[in-house]
This record gives structure tokens, sequence and C-alpha cells, in this order.
């Protein structure tokens, strides 16, 4: 009885359970499933079995509602099946429809596209002209300025320069164009102002040669005026003369308010940036010319002609100038004996300062060391251009005296430079170079020396255009000669570098002491050889401070000289006897040599070039140590032999010395097999080299 009771409790509890199953959301069913297994133990069975009830009853009512739904259906699908066929046909009308519209609409489009076309090509059209109208203005304006520069109506032209930079141009500011017009103005207006200035000098220029012509008619015009007044005095009264004079009084009063008017017109309309620049400048040429007028003519002192005076001045001169000459000859030797020629040592600022003051040196790179440092010329440098000033100031002082005009003042100064650099400075550094005493180390010293007294030239030119003030730029001008000067200097002094260099060589090479006779080699390079490198080394470590083609051409001419001297030596017809020992001894120095040279003791050299300076002692030399003499002879006069540098002469003339040395060194060589097959070698050689000979000197 209490189990029936207990499932009638629990009955209604489910219904409740099931309700919020199907009405509440996924997420809360949990909690809610949760509270059958927490009630009775038997409450999830019942519980199941009241959840399939419910779920038949549900079964039950979607078959009913599909059995009373699914007539309708059926009917629906059926009037569909009707449909399809009406619907297809509808579909193939309009894709035909819609394929017609589209051909038709093309042409619509393309008219439509073309008419876009024309309407933005109108626009922009009209836009241009509108652009054009703005700028036309300009462009006139602007063609009328170049017109009134053109004609030379200057005065016009800065008017239309005022009316294009305030009126046209802020128009049309942001087209290039305008920009490039606007930048050009400046230049415009520079023009106006130098061919004003240039007119205004010859103005000014043709009023001095005409002066004499203009105060002549002046006196006179000024003289008949002062008879005329003296003759209306004596014929009238007093009276009569107080009325002239207030009737003169009126027309002179009148005169002066019309020429003031004038002055103020004129000032109204004179142009405000140079007008005070011009008027200095006319103001202060006519005082010049004042003074100039009252001054008698230079060849004319009191009406007498003195023109012998002048020809006899200007002999006066040259001889002057030939006596400078001869002492600042003088003064050149004494600077060049008093020289080290070593670089100026500076050891602070004002030892810096001091040469800077005297010489016109520049280098950013010097500047930018420490001290101690050293200036690249030597101590005569900066005397000789200080002896050059006062060269052209000893000569200035003559020329001031002879009355000549700036012009012919700064063609004498510069003339008699010329000579200076060209005659007297030129023949001191030609000596100097050619005295036995300068060396190898003086001579680069000389050509960097001439490098800076070239480049100060242009300062020269400068110093004699402050004193005279006559530009560089004038047609007449003549110009110094230093550049060909110290070109023809160097010149000299690298030619002299080249021949001390060989002497310096054939010393070296006179010392050498070969045992022409020897049986074995010592095993090193000869002393005097590894001498005569260490001093090429040496010497092409100060010519380092030279231009790069003169180093490069003495090392050169040096290996070459050197090949030459050794060639000689092997060569030299006092020597009868060489032994296959001196040959290998001989090799030796040439590897030491090659070595050198490919070492690049001056850098600049491409590839094996300076080695090429041996080539001719080392194919000789391979020659005779490999004793190849089969591939000489098939290959000789071939472009790819590889003994191509190989005279037959040269060649036989050495073999000969090596054959008469295998004579006498063997006694008993007719007694040895071995020897008598290179004996015998030797001979055949020697026949062959000499009938090549004979048929090289007949076919010469």
């Amino acid at each position: 009885m209490a189990e029936n009771s207990e499932g009638l409790g629990t009955v209604p509890e489910h219904e409740r359970i099931l309700q919020e199953i199907e009405s509440t959301d996924t997420a809360c069913v949990g909690p809610t499933l949760r509270s059958v297994y927490d009630d009775q133990p038997n409450a999830h069975k019942k519980f199941m079995e009241k959840l399939d009830a419910c779920i038949r009853n549900h079964d039950k009512e979607i078959e009913k509602m599909c059995n009373f739904h699914h007539q309708g259906f059926v009917d629906a699908i059926t009037e569909l099946l009707k449909v399809r066929t009406d619907a297809e046909k509808l579909k193939v009308q309009v894709t035909d429809t819609n394929r017609r519209f589209q051909d038709a609409g093309k042409e619509v489009i393309v008219q439509t596209e073309d008419i876009i076309r024309c309407r933005i090509q109108q626009r922009n059209i009209t836009t241009v002209v509108e652009k054009l109208q703005l700028c036309l203005p300009v462009l006139e304006m602007y063609s009328k300025l170049k017109e009134q520069m053109t004609a030379k109506r200057y005065y016009s032209a800065l008017k239309t320069m005022e009316q294009l930079e305030n009126v046209y141009f802020p128009r049309v500011s942001q087209y290039r164009f305008c920009q490039l017009m606007i930048e050009n103005l400046p230049k415009l207006r520079e023009d106006i102002k130098e061919i004003s200035m240039s007119d205004l000098k010859d103005f000014l220029e043709s009023i001095r040669k005409h002066s004499d012509k203009i105060g002549e008619t002046a006196m006179k015009q000024a003289q008949q005026q002062k008879t005329f007044s003296v003759a209306l005095q004596k014929q009238n009264n007093v009276k009569f003369g107080k009325n002239m004079y207030i009737n003169d009084r009126i027309p002179e009063e009148r005169k002066e308010n019309e020429l003031k008017q004038g002055f103020e017109e004129e000032d109204e309309n004179e142009e405000e940036g140079d007008e005070e620049t011009f008027e200095n400048y006319y103001r202060k040429q006519r005082k010049k010319q004042a003074r100039l007028v009252l001054q008698p003519q230079s060849n004319m002192g009191y009406g007498f002609p003195v023109n012998r005076l002048f020809d006899l001045l200007f002999e006066i001169r040259d001889q002057y100038n030939e006596t400078l000459l001869k002492k600042w000859a003088g003064v050149f030797r004494d600077i060049f004996e008093e020289d080290n020629y070593s670089p100026i040592p500076i050891v602070n600022e004002e030892e810096y300062k001091a040469v800077i003051s005297k010489f016109p040196f520049q280098d950013p790179d010097l500047e930018k060391q420490s001290f101690p440092k050293k200036f690249p010329m030597s101590q005569s440098v900066p005397h000789i251009y200080i002896q050059v000033k006062e060269f052209i100031y000893a000569s200035l002082k003559f020329s001031e005296s002879l009355h000549r005009s700036s012009t012919e003042i700064d063609d004498m100064l510069r003339k008699s430079t010329n000579l200076l650099l060209t005659r007297t400075l030129s023949s001191c550094l030609l000596n100097l170079i050619r005295k036995p005493h300068i060396g190898l180390t003086e001579l680069v010293q000389i050509i960097i020396n001439t490098t800076h007294l070239e480049q100060a030239c242009k300062y020269l030119e400068d110093f004699i255009t402050n004193i005279t003030n006559i530009s560089q730029e004038t047609v007449h001008t003549t110009r110094l000669y230093g550049l060909s000067t110290f070109k023809d200097a160097r010149h000299a002094a690298e030619g002299e570098i080249y021949t001390k260099l060989n002497q310096k060589i054939d010393e070296f090479v006179q010392l050498a002491d070969y045992d022409w006779t020897m049986s074995e080699p010592d095993g090193r390079a000869s002393g005097y050889l590894m001498d005569l490198i260490n001093f090429l080394r040496s010497i092409f470590q100060v010519f380092t401070h030279l231009p790069g083609k003169v180093a490069q051409t003495a090392c050169m001419s040096a290996c070459q000289h050197l090949s030459t001297s050794l060639m000689q030596m092997l060569l030299d017809s006092e020597l009868k006897q060489i032994s296959m020992g001196a040959v290998q001894q001989f090799n030796l120095d040439v590897i030491q040599c090659e070595l050198f040279a490919s070492s690049e003791p001056v850098p600049g050299f491409q590839g094996d070039t300076l080695q090429l300076a041996f080539i001719d002692l080392r194919q000789l030399l391979d020659l005779f140590m490999v004793w190849d003499w089969s591939t000489y002879l098939a290959d000789y006069g071939q472009p790819a032999s590889k003994y191509l540098r190989v005279n037959p002469n040269t060649a036989l003339t050495l073999l000969e010395k090596m054959k008469d040395t295998s004579k006498k060194n063997n006694i008993f060589a007719q007694f040895r097999k071995n020897d008598r097959d290179k004996q015998k070698l030797i001979e055949t050689v020697v026949k062959q080299l000499r009938s090549l000979v004979n048929g090289m000197s007949q076919h010469t």
C-alpha cells in the first residue's frame, strides 16, 4: 500500500520533468535528468516507462498529421509536374529574350562609351582653352620682354619684368614654364645691368676721347656769351639794364624750373635696383676724367713731341729688365745651392702658418695630420715664389713712371714675368738638374718642387691682376707660361733620373767577378747583384712621391738596362770560355732579378709586365740549362715557339764559348764515351746554328 502511494506520487513529478525537457533548452537538461536519479530507487525505471509512453503518443500524433497532409502534398507534386513543362518553355523564352536584349544593348553601350569619351574630350578641351587663355597673356608679355631685350629697350624691359612678376606670374605660378621664366628673370636683370654698365663705360670713354673738342666748343660758347653780355651792358643804360636783368632772370628761372621738373620726372621713372651703383660709378669716372683733363698728354710736356723720349725710355726699360733677369738668375742659383732637397719639416702650428704665409699651399690631408709633419716640397719652393713676386715689384717700379695705361702696364709685367720663368728660372733649373753632384733623391725632390711651382702660377697671375686691376678674362691679356717651363724642367729631371739610374746599375755590374770556368755554382746569387737589388728597392721607395708613370717608367728602364747589361756580359767578345757551372751560377742571378721584378717594387704594373724585361735572358738560359736544342731548332720561326726570343746568333756565340771550354777542360774526353757524345752533339748544333745564321744573312 505504501509502494502504491509512492508510485502515485512520482507520476506527476515525471510528467513535470518531461514537460520541462520538451520546453527547455538542451543545455539545461542535465540538472533535470539528475533529479530523476536523486529520487527514489525505482524512479528511474518508472521514468523510462513514462518516457516511452510519451514517445509513442508523439509518434501517433506525427502519423496523424502526416496522413492528414499527405493528400495535399501529393496534389502539390502533381501540380508542380504539370508546371515543369511550362517553366522550361518560359526559361527558354527568357534566355532568348535576354540574348536578344544583350545584342541590342551592345550598340547602345558602344555609342554610350563614345558619348562619354567625347564628353570627356570636350571637357578637357574646354579646360585647356581656359588654361591657355590664362597662359597666353603671360607668354605674350614674355615674348614682348625678349623683343625689348633684342631691340635694346632695357628700361621698357625692366617695366615688363615688373608687370610679369606682380600681375601675370601669380596667375600661372603652378606651371613649370612659369617657374623657368621666374628663374630666368634675375639673369636677365643681371644682363641688363652688365650691358648698361658697358654702355656707360663706352659713353664715358667717348667723352674722354672727344674731351678736347667738347672743351674747345664750350670755351668758344662761353667767350661768345661773355662778349655779348659786355656789349649789351655798354649799349644800354642802368634802368634798361635792370629791366634786362629782370627779363633775363625770368627765362633763367623758367629754365631752372623746367630742368627741375624734368629731373623729377626722370627720378620717378628710374629703376630702384642699381640706380645708386650706376650713379656712384658715373660720378667716380667723371672725377677721374676731370683730373685727366687737367693733366697734359703724355706725349706733350710744353707742346713739344716726346715720342723719341718714350722710345728711349722703352729701350731703357728693356735693358732694365735684362739687368733684373741677370740679378735674379744669381738669386735663383743661390737658392738652389742652399736647398737641402728634402721635404720641409714642421713641428708646430706657428711653423706651419709661416710656410703657408710665404707660399700658397693647400692640402686637406696634410692639415688633418698631427705635428710633427712635413710639406712635400723643399725649402727652395717658397723662396722662389717670394723672389718672383719681388721681381714683379721691381719691374713695376720702372713701368709706373712711363705714364702708360693699366692694360699696357699689365702686359709689360706679364711679359717680363714670362721671361723670368721661361728663360732665367728654366735655365737655372736645367743647369741644376745636369750638375754631377745632384743624385737620384735630389732629382725626385726637384720634380716634386716643379709640380708645386707650376700649381702656384695661377696665384702669380692673381697677384699681377690685383696690382693692375686688369681682369684675366680680357681678350688681350698675356698668360704666364709656367706650365711649359716647369713641365720641360720635369721632363729633363725625369730623363736625368733614367740616365743616373742606369749609370748606377753599370757601377754595380762592373763589380761582378764571375769565375767563368767554375765546375759547380755557389748555390746562392752573386753578392754584387744582391747589393744592386737592395739599392733598387730603396731608391724605388723614394719614387713613391713621384707621379705613377714616372716611377713605372724608371723601374721598367732600370730592369731593361740590367737585362741588357747581363746579356752583354755573357756575349762579351773578351770572354772566350764559359762553363756549365758558370751558366748555372748566372742563372741564379737572373732568378733573383725575376723575383725582384715579380715583387712589384713600383705599384701600377699589370700582370708580369715587369718580368718581361728579363724574358730574353730567361729563354736563353732555359735553352742551355735544359739543353733542348732539338725543340729550338725544330720550332724556330714559329709564333708559338718556346724559345721565340732566342736569337740564333746569340745562341751560337754562347755555345761556341762553351764548346771551347769543353775541349780544354776535358783532356781525356776522347777516351770517355759520354763526353765524346756530348762533344759531337755540340759540334752538330753549332753547324746547324751556323747554317741557320748564314741562311738568315743571305735572306737579308
